[in-house]
This record gives C-alpha cells, sequence and structure tokens, in this order.
C-alpha cells in the first residue's frame, strides 16, 4: 500500500500536502525487517495560510541516535538544511515539524513522542502547530501539535 500525499482536518479546513520526495523518505526508511532501527529528521516546506506543503523530510544523520524502537534527532546536520533552506528561499521555505518511524503497520504515539512534540511545539518561533509524523509499515500517522490546547488528528485524503 503506497503513502498518501494528501491529508486534511475532518472538516477539511486544514489540508496537507507531502512532495514525492518526501513520501519517498518517508518509504525508504520503513521499518519492515526485525532489525531495521527507527529512522527520522525534520519536515521542511511552504504555508500557505492555514495548509502546509511539505517539500522535503531530511533523512537521519549518523549523529542521530537509532534504535529498534527509539530514534533521537540530533541538531547537527538538519539544523544546517533548514537554515540553508530558509536562507535561500528567502523565507518561504521552513521548519515544519518532525517525523520518524514505528516498527509496526499503522503507527501511534507514545508518551515519549507526545512529551517532546509538546517540547517542540513550546518552542517554535512562529508559534504555529507543530507538524508531527510517524511512518508505519503501511500508514502514516499525523498530528499538529499546537503549544497549548488538543492536537489534531489529520487523515488522508483519497
Amino acid at each position: 500500500m503506497p503513502l498518501m500525499n494528501s491529508w486534511g482536518t475532518i472538516d477539511r479546513r486544514t489540508l496537507l500536502h507531502f512532495s514525492d520526495a518526501a513520501i519517498e523518505t518517508f518509504s525508504q526508511h520503513i521499518q519492515f525487517q526485525d532489525n531495521d532501527n527507527e529512522a527520522g529528521g525534520i519536515l521542511l516546506g511552504s504555508v500557505h495560510g492555514p495548509h502546509m506543503l511539505v517539500d522535503q523530510a531530511t533523512v537521519p544523520t549518523e549523529y542521530d541516535k537509532r534504535f529498534r524502537c527509539l530514534f533521537e534527532r540530533m541538531p547537527v546536520g538538519h539544523e544546517t538544511i533548514a537554515i540553508n533552506r530558509w536562507t535561500t528561499s528567502k523565507g518561504t521555505i521552513r521548519y515544519l515539524g518532525e517525523w520518524h518511524t514505528h516498527p509496526e503497520d499503522n503507527p501511534s504515539p507514545s508518551s515519549i513522542d507526545r512529551a517532546e512534540w509538546y517540547q517542540l511545539a513550546v518552542k517554535r518561533r512562529d508559534k504555529r502547530p507543530l507538524l508531527a509524523v510517524i511512518v508505519g509499515r503501511k500508514s502514516l500517522y499525523i498530528e499538529y501539535v499546537p503549544s497549548s490546547g488538543p492536537s489534531i488528528l489529520l487523515s488522508p485524503i483519497s
């Protein structure tokens, strides 16, 4: 089953689209084998009112900590890419959020994931909700995480 490019809130007032390149990055890191470690990175793209286009998902670096059921992204590498994209795009391509894999068909966030997402949402300079993506073997889990209030779950648009 291919991963879906287009997502939205139930009321479709907020839409999200992943570029083919971002979907390809996710697909290349799916944990199909029992010894595959989690992978992850940051999500970069553009904002169009309440909507977002994810242009790029960075790949794990040699500095990231990768285990079967844990991924810890280190700033080295990912931050440099984000700053370069921001600068070369004159501020149109920005940090939107985080992605990582889970070794399950249809992933769901752990309490560690939720705590990390909240911390990152609070630190956002632009005060927009953090885009949080978990890549499973068969599907994605996608949530907008604000710095306060409830998170918003997104679902695929076919």
